[in-house]
């Protein structure tokens, strides 16, 4: 019988992982899926505060999503003034605009707080 506590350090971390697999395909209403439900809840507080995720750079996100899209530079030059203004951007040799900023988000809905990290 596994005993919820704390999460404390990264064993404590590793442990509460390894029921949570074990449990992972509880039925809901059991007292295992009410335990998952507990564990997942203190796995996500342990990896706020000691495995933060950081945001993606802009440009790298700006790119992978043109990737995903199937999308060209010329398919963005409407919206950011131009391909060699595209191009410029995604080569760093200039910065994203409120403007560039805002039409990615609007037409393409790229995170706008990513956007804005690269200001």
């Amino acid at each position: 019988m596994y005993t919820i506590k704390p999460i404390r350090t990264e064993a404590d971390y590793q442990s509460a992982l390894a029921r949570a697999l074990v449990i992972f395909q509880a039925k809901p209403g059991t007292l295992d899926a009410d335990e998952l439900e507990i564990l997942v809840t203190l796995i996500e507080v342990y990896e706020a505060q000691h495995h933060p995720i950081s945001e993606p750079d802009p440009i790298e996100y700006i790119k992978y999503k043109m990737q995903e899209k199937g999308l060209l530079q010329r398919d963005l030059a409407v919206w950011l003034g131009g391909e060699s203004r595209v191009s410029e951007v995604l080569n760093r040799k200039r910065k994203l605009t409120a403007k560039m900023m805002k039409a990615l988000h609007q037409n393409l809905g790229l995170s706008a707080e990513v956007l804005l990290s690269a200001a």
